[in-house]
Parts: structure tokens; sequence; C-alpha cells
């Protein structure tokens, strides 16, 4: 965060809403050679052929691979973008891709779970169907006859995330995909996290955490940053120690005190792990030295800029990763979270989340970082921003309003932002209790460091830039 500020600060990733296009819609100028399909023209053209380079208004339809599309999201298409492949930009309107195939099957819920098993169901498909195929990632998990599967052999407190597909001569229907939680979570797992501010040992005059648990009621804190400390090798900032150092110390304090801790891997800046870390084998490995050292609840990827965030190979390499971690670390959570624009995910956040989903990655929390729009109304703003990744999350998942809602997350900057837009206390208890009553699960800020008044100190390290008591975000962050 804090570019004018210090090198070492490694958060922003929001970006200027000037300079950030709002949605997929934005992420590529038409050209003037680029007629606008509207709705309209599409439903006298339903066979055009879907190809990039070309403007599609909400309601067009396009044809790809035998199947017909409908465009969800006004966007300007991409090679890479293909229907099929972006469900928060089209929706099947026929089978999955091969003529005669069946619709998309309907409703898809979870309806029981225990330890090591999920049960699901759903509604019938249109056409001929001859059965229903129950895949996790690019595996047939179950085939059945009817509209109901129970996937078993599954570990504790585990997440996974299904495609059901109905199939007959001619293929397979479009996903319908739903995603699902083992029970047996301990230490909170699978529930709502508890409110955890930014603490970063590396800069900012860093408070003692057992002082601020003591005087606001916080029990959790997410600790920033791991990096890398050459090639694929973690450590505190790139530079401290694992174990022994600041971070070390103060974690063994806030877990003295009862509380938990967050680990926040990655940033704006810095040497990360991501680029440096050859394969995601490699990048889970790495993971796993931080959490064998700390034992953190939450393992926290903050995805930023042009070498996490926009790199798709790194971004891939990271997802494949977490799936690894998940699968060994079964009662961590784990979260990814990344910059917004104020409607929402831009064209690397929507891609990041549908990647999650074609790759099965089990995440358990969407965080978006709505603040740097230059501006305006902070509240509004991050209310609209989380609208729109919930919208982005049930494109790519198809979940329902609540589902989508229990995988979100908010962090914000408390005070004076880089681009000087103001939160006040006043106005981080609306955020907190918006989120509340929405049903979200992660509440963070940037940064403990800053809680504390220093009005007119503009935007700096140690203090917030505004007049408020010490520790008033801390305290407020506490009552999620």
């Amino acid at each position: 965060m804090f570019l004018a500020l210090l090198a070492a600060l490694a958060m922003i990733g929001a970006g200027a809403a000037t300079t950030v296009p709002a949605s997929a819609a934005a992420a590529v100028p038409v050209s003037a050679a680029s007629a606008p399909v509207s709705a309209s023209a599409a439903a006298k053209a339903l066979a055009a052929a879907w190809q990039p380079g070309v403007w599609y208004a909400v309601g067009a339809r396009v044809t790809y691979n035998g199947a017909d599309y409908e465009c969800i999201q006004a966007h300007t298409s991409q090679t890479g973008w293909e229907p099929p492949v972006v469900p928060a930009l089209w929706k099947p309107v026929t089978g999955g891709g091969n003529p005669g195939a069946p619709g998309t099957p309907g409703s898809p819920r979870v309806t029981a779970t225990t330890n090591s098993s999920i049960s699901l169901s759903w509604t019938a498909s249109s056409g001929t169907v001859t059965g229903y195929r129950v895949y996790e990632g690019s595996t047939n998990r179950a085939t059945v006859s009817g509209t109901s599967a129970t996937i078993g052999s599954l570990g504790t407190c585990t997440t996974h995330t299904y495609a059901i597909r109905a199939y007959n001569s001619a293929g397979e229907s479009a996903d319908a995909s739903v995603t699902g939680t083992t029970s047996g979570c301990t230490g909170g797992g699978g529930s709502k996290m508890p409110g955890a501010p930014y603490l970063y040992m590396g800069w900012g005059n860093p408070p003692a955490p057992a002082s601020v648990m003591s005087a606001t009621g916080v029990k959790s804190f997410t600790m920033a940053f791991i990096l890398s400390s050459g090639g694929c090798t973690p450590a505190w900032d790139g530079q401290r120690p694992l174990t022994g150092g600041a971070d070390a110390q103060a974690i063994s304090a806030i877990k003295a005190a009862g509380g938990s801790v967050q680990i926040s891997f990655g940033g704006w800046q810095g040497n990360k792990l991501g680029p440096n870390c050859s394969t995601p084998q490699a990048f889970a490995g790495a993971v796993q030295q931080v959490i064998n050292a700390v034992g953190p609840a939450v393992v926290d990827f903050d995805i930023e800029n042009t070498d996490e965030f926009e790199n798709y190979t790194v971004q891939d390499r990271i997802l494949n990763g977490l799936k690894i971690v998940k699968q060994n670390n079964p009662n961590v959570k784990v979260v990814v979270t990344f910059g917004t624009t104020k409607t929402g995910p831009n064209a690397h956040g929507v891609r990041l989340i549908n990647q999650s989903k074609a790759l099965g990655v089990p995440i358990d929390n969407y965080t978006i970082m709505p603040f740097d729009f230059g501006g305006t109304t902070i509240y509004q703003d991050t209310v609209n921003a989380s609208e729109g990744l919930k919208n982005a999350l049930k494109n790519a998942f198809g979940w329902s309003d609540a589902t989508a809602y229990s995988h979100m997350g908010i962090s914000g900057m408390n005070g004076l932002s880089d681009q000087q837009e103001l939160t006040t206390p006043a106005t981080w208890t609306q955020i907190r209790d918006w989120a509340k009553g929405k049903g979200l699960t992660r509440l963070a800020y940037w940064a403990v460091n800053r809680d504390r008044p220093c009005p007119g100190g503009g935007v700096v390290s140690h203090c917030s830039g505004i007049s408020q008591s010490d520790w008033e975000f801390t305290r407020i962050t506490a009552g999620f």
C-alpha cells in the first residue's frame, strides 16, 4: 500500500478507479472496426459464431462448438475468453457443446454432510437424459440415473466443488456447480473467521499485540507478509526468520492471550513466492514450511500486481499449489485477497475466480480490498464492490446469494487511504454491520500499526491521519 510512503508496504492492488477497468466489460477498448453486437441484433442472428475482438451486450447470443450461449455481462471478447471457460460472461442456452445433449441440471444443492461425505441433489435436465455424472475437477466422482448422489471417502472438514452434468448419446450438458464442506471442523473451521486486522512487524512502530487484545477484545490478527528470502524459501518480509524473531514472538503472545493468527503471503510488492517457486508443488512446500512453523488458523494469499495477479502462469501456479495446501491441511482455511473496482472484480479478478472453479481449488474465502478508488463515498463503494464480487461468485459457481456471501470478505484501510479517501470509525462500523448482516465470513483492515490518532498527519505508517481513539478500528473489527 503506501506507494508514496514506504517500499515495504505491500497491500495496494485495488488501484484507482480511473485506471482500473470497472468490469470485464471495460478490460479491452472497442476498436472502430469492431461493430457492437446488441441484444436485439443477436436475436436476429442466433447462429453467429463467437469471435474475439467483438463487443457483446447483455443478451447477445453466439454459438461455440455447436452450443448456443447468451451474454450475461457486457464485454469485449478476447482470446481465452471463449464462452465455455468464462461462466461470468456467458451462460449456455443449449447443451454443453454438443447438439442434442441434455439441458443443464437445475438448482444444484448440498442436502447433507458427514465427516467423510457430501450428499447432492438437483432438478432434472431438459431433453433426453440417460443419466448424470458428478465431477470434481476432471475426475468423475459418481454416475447416477436419478437426481441425487453421495460422494464418500472424503476428508474431515474439507471443501469440495462439484460439477453435475446430464448426458446422453449425443454428449454432456453444461456444468451445474455446487460447493460443500464435510463436517467435523474444529477451531472454527467451516464458520465465520474472527475479525483480524493486519499487523506488520516490519514498520510503523508495531504495537504489542497482547496489549491491543486486552484493550479491544480482538481475538485474531492477520500477520504480514511472507515473501521470498531467495528462490522458493519463505521468510517474514523476505528477511526475518520464520521462528525466533519479532514476528514469531508476536504470534506466541497472541496465542498465549487466547487468540489466533492468519498469515498473509505476497502483497503489492517485494520478492514473492509465486514467481519464485517453479511449480505448484514447490509453492505448496514453501507454504507448508510456514504452516509448520506458525500453526495458523488461516493462510491468506494477497495476490496483486503484474507479477502474480496479472501473470496467469503464476496465478495458476498459486491456485494449483493451494489445492495441495488444503489437501494437506484441511483444518486451515485458505483465503485469496485481491484488488477490486467500485463495481466488483476487474478482468483479472474474474479470471482468478473462474479459474479457481475450473481447477477445483477449495478456497474458503474471496476477500476484496475496496479502497484507493480516488475519492467518493467509501461505504457505498465498498457495498457496490462487494455486490459485484457476489455476482462474480454466483456466475462462476452457481451459488445462491447466501452461499456467495458466506465465501466473501472485506479488507479495508482505516483513516486516510493513499488516494485520500476517508474511512472514519463510524464508516467502518457501517461496513462491519453490512458485512455481518449479509453473512460475510472475513473482515480485515490495513493496519493495526495505523490505528492511532494523528489528525492532519496525512498517510503515514504509525497512525491513521485522522482524529480517533487508540485502537478504535480494531475495537470495531473485534465486533465482527
